[in-house]
This record gives structure tokens, sequence and C-alpha cells, in this order.
């Protein structure tokens, strides 16, 4: 025999629990007695057991014992009930209301009878609550041992206490069978993947305008979502109008881009969007990065123009408490508690604003060193940008052979370099479009 706890424990409501599925915060006192005899030891919910006790709040003589073989009932004890218990995993333990203390049991997961023995219940119910420097006025014995399933019996009443619990116990109709229980839980996970599949298609539906993307959208990646922020009604009307019209799209993009930076002057650019509207490859230096930007940094004659930054149009804040934004590390955490206990953890307030820099990758001596900069929340429109830096990558995007990820990266590239003016470049681009909706949804302005 071994006592994994002896001594006082503290009490509050009249409760203490054994708890062992590390998944499950306790079932309500109703549940726990659904369908038995004994009031005091409810074991109706698989894995758990709720003790009541005399004393509502404060300190009881509490002892557990784990043996090979059922005991000797003690007749000093006033109070005593069996019921069947099987630990739900490894991890059994002697758990204080609200989580406040527990003590390991180190049950075997396996059929054990449990005999619960109490005294002095009446004469601690009728005090309600012992402080600390009084004496003891109820104790318990919570005794284990391998056995197989019986029902729950009451063994032994004296008290008024434990008749009350005994009667209320037989008012509570039987728990659900074990069919049952996985019946409900079925439901429950389906209602839960339902749950989840419509919000992720609500919180998709509103990042795309009011309307599920494609297949092809959804595959394109690139710059497809910060042009999306833009404008979403437009990348549905690229997506619809086909190949032809998306690379001419990309064509005029790359242009526009250039011209708003002043690089269609110089003859390497020039051949660029020649080669662009003949539909042949890239001539060099738009054939390799770092020659392009070493071409770039290298040209006297490439003008210093700068524009501030694009924002996007402005829309109502997510408010969905089901929202991925809520999700990780900034949803709250579920309370631990069994009982009619009830803690709450205050949100955390994470700033979801500010700049993070990375440090550029290597290059050689022949090109110019690149920085990256990722920007949280939205971009601060007071800063310059250079447009022939952001015009350039236009150029490229627009000879990607998918001619929907050319379209919606050339013309991306092309707001950026429009800065705050590109309003006027998005209307351009639309007159590509056969079809434009005349509002374009809440939110979002063109």
């Amino acid at each position: 025999m071994r006592r994994p706890v002896e001594g006082e424990v503290h009490v509050h409501y009249g409760q203490i629990y054994v708890e062992s599925d590390p998944d499950d915060h306790g079932p309500g006192l109703a549940e726990a007695f659904a369908g038995q005899r004994a009031g005091l030891c409810g074991a109706a919910t698989p894995g758990f057991l709720w003790l009541n006790t005399g004393l509502h709040t404060g300190d009881v003589g509490f002892t557990v014992e784990v043996r090979d073989q059922a005991p000797l009932l003690d007749p000093a004890w006033e109070d005593v009930v069996e019921v069947s218990f099987r630990p739900a995993s490894a991890q059994s333990a002697l758990v204080q209301w609200a989580g406040e203390d527990s003590w390991d049991l180190d049950l075997e997961e396996t059929d054990h009878r449990v005999r619960y023995c109490a005294r002095g219940m009446d004469r601690a119910r009728e005090t309600d609550t012992r402080s600390a420097d009084e004496p003891q006025l109820d104790h318990y014995l919570l005794q284990f041992w391998p056995a197989p399933p019986e029902p729950d019996r009451v063994l032994k009443e004296t008290s008024r206490t434990a008749a009350y619990w005994h009667r209320y116990a037989r008012t509570l109709p039987p728990p659900p069978t074990p069919a049952e229980r996985a019946e409900t839980a079925r439901r429950e996970r389906l209602a839960r993947e339902t749950e989840e599949r419509e919000r992720q298609l609500a919180h998709e539906r509103r990042q795309w305008g009011g309307r599920l993307p494609s297949d092809a959208l959804r595959s394109v990646r690139g710059n497809v979502s910060g042009l999306r922020d833009f404008d979403p009604a437009l990348l549905h009307a690229l997506d619809a109008a086909g190949p032809a019209t998306q690379r001419a799209v990309a064509r005029f993009a790359a242009r526009r881009a250039c011209e708003a930076a002043g690089l269609t002057a110089l003859d390497w650019v020039a051949h660029a969007l020649t080669a662009l509207a003949e539909d042949r490859p890239l001539p060099p230096p738009f054939d390799d990065d770092a020659r392009m930007w070493h071409a770039l940094a290298s040209d006297p004659d490439v003008p210093d123009h700068t524009v501030g930054r694009a924002v996007p149009p402005e829309r109502p804040p997510y408010e969905s408490a089901d929202s991925p934004l809520m999700s990780g590390p900034f949803q709250r955490a579920a309370p631990l508690v069994v009982g009619p206990a009830a803690a709450f953890e205050e949100p955390q307030d994470p700033s979801l604003s500010g700049e993070e820099w990375q440090d550029p990758p290597p290059s050689d001596s022949a090109s110019s060193p690149l920085v990256a900069m990722l920007t949280i929340g939205r971009p601060d429109p007071s800063l310059r940008i250079s447009q022939p830096h952001m015009a350039l990558p236009a150029v490229t995007a627009a000879a990607d052979p998918d001619p929907l990820r050319a379209a919606l990266d050339a013309v991306y590239a092309a707001v950026v370099t429009y800065g705050e003016d590109h309003p006027a470049l998005l209307a351009e681009v639309w007159s590509f479009c056969e079809e434009r909706p005349a509002s374009p949804g809440p939110g979002f302005t063109h």
C-alpha cells in the first residue's frame, strides 16, 4: 500500500476532484453524478471523480491510499460509498477547486474500485468555513484497488449531509452510454469542422472582395496578396479576362511603370520594353537580376525620381472572434477549470505595427547592395521610395511565362511605382477588362 496524499487539503464550494484526462476540464455536478445512487463520489464521467465534502471552504483531513486489494471497512467512518473508476491516462491527480493545487496519484490505466469514506460531514457543513487556527472538522479517506467495474453503492450512511447528496444523485437520469458519447462527440466534431470551414470561407471571401478566388488565383503566388489589398475585384476581372488580355496588361503595366519612373529614355530599358511588346526574351541586362541592378546603379542618366508610398484603401476591420488573426499567439488561452470555478486571463495586446529589417542576401561586387524591408501594418505614406528601383521589377514580372502571374506582378510593381498616384494606373488597367463592376463592394475603392 502507498499513500500519495496524507494530511490536509483545501476545499472550496465543498468540492475536490480526481482528474486523469489532460484534455478535459471536468464535468458539471449533474453530469458527474448522473444515474448514481451514491451522492458523495461522482464517477459518471470516465476518467474523473467528483468528491463532495461537508466543509464549504477551508482545510479538511484527507488521505489517499492505493492498494493491491480491497481493504477492510473501518467502522470509525460515518459515511462510505464505492464507485468504479478507470484513469483516462497515466496522469491521474487529486486536484483542488480551480486547479489551485494537485497531488500525483500515479494510478495504473486499469479498472479500479474506489471507496470514499467520510467523518464529521454534518459538523463541517454547519460551520461552513474553517480558518487556519481552528480545529479540524471533517476527514476523508479515498482508497483505490484493482477491480472489475461494478455499480456504485452506499456502504454506510450516517450524516444528514450524505443523505442529502444521495437523494440528489438519485434524481438524475443515467449518463449516456459509450455509444451515445461517441455519437455526441462525432456530431460535435462535425459541427466544429463545419463551423471552421464556414469561418475560413467567410474570411477568404472578405479578403477577396466578397467572392471566393478561382483555383488559378489561389495558386498563382507572386504578389497577388499585395495587389489584392488595393483592388480585389480587379484580380477577379484579370483572372476571367484570359491569357491574351493578361499578357497585354502585363506589358502595359511594365511600360507605364517605366514611364512614371522616367526610364523609357534609357536605351537598355527601351530595348527591354520592345522585347516585351514583340514577345521576345528580355535582352541583357534584364536576363540577370544582378546585372540589371548594377546597370541601374551605374547609369548616370537614371533620374532621381521618388514618390510617396502607395497606401491601400481603408476597409472595415475584421472583428470576428474566430478570425485567424485571433489564433496562435494572440488567442486567449482556455481556462483550466473544473466545477463552478471561472478563471479568466487578460488577453495579450501585441503591437501589430512597425517595420522589421532583413539583412540582404550576399551579392557579387558587380551588383549594388539591396535591402529588403517588411512592413507590418499600414505603410507610412510620408516615406519616399525610388521609382526607378520599383519600376524594373515590373519589366521582369511582365516576362513571366504564366500570363496571369505576369499581369498581377507587373501591375503590383506599377502600383508601387506610381505610389500615391496609383488610382490613375488602376483605372487604366480596368479599361482592359470587358466588365467592370459598378461598385467594387463595401470598404473598397478604386
